[in-house]
């Protein structure tokens, strides 16, 4: 299933954004703001000005009872961003995987971070996938869902903490 997701962040220049891209305490921020009930966040800046962004996150599975009882009460989801340097313009791109641990449950995709009109921009692009017989298909939009509820807190973090 095809996922799209922007996050605008209220500034001009890129390092900005990622400043808060490589965070952990921003990070950290985010992953309560999505209720949590236990994460690790793990940056490697890279002398190259590469980055690895890992978040790790426990948290309730918010899915149809009929698979609740295949993945139980809650999911360990790994979420990694392998970020490029910047470009002559501070832009950069990072793959993107998000997946939940010990269930076939994945989001491949990429991310640009690019300047905007008075903003930077986080477009986020990629595809959920469920490879489950028969539920599948019904619950890659719940899957979404519960990532575009990410980007939002994500989205009304930034905005906070770049306003201030």
């Amino acid at each position: 299933m095809d996922l799209r997701a922007e996050i605008n962040y209220p500034t001009e220049d890129p390092a900005d954004a990622f400043a808060l891209v490589v965070d952990p305490r921003f990070r950290a921020e985010v992953c309560e703001a999505v209720h949590a009930l236990d994460y690790n966040v793990s940056v490697d800046e890279r002398e190259d000005g590469t980055a690895l962004v890992t978040i790790d996150r426990l948290m309730p599975a918010d899915v149809p009872d009929a698979i609740k009882k295949m993945v139980g009460e809650t999911v360990k989801i790994v979420q990694t961003e392998d970020w490029s340097g910047p470009d002559g313009g501070g832009e950069r791109n990072a793959d993107l995987l998000i997946r939940i641990v010990g269930q076939p449950v994945t989001m491949k995709g990429t991310i640009e971070l690019r300047r905007a009109t008075g903003s930077v921009v986080s477009s986020i692009r990629g595809d959920v996938k469920v490879a489950i017989p028969f539920f599948g298909k019904k619950v890659e939009p719940e899957i979404a869902k519960a990532i575009l509820a990410a980007v939002a807190r994500e989205q009304e973090a930034a905005a906070a903490r770049l306003s201030s």
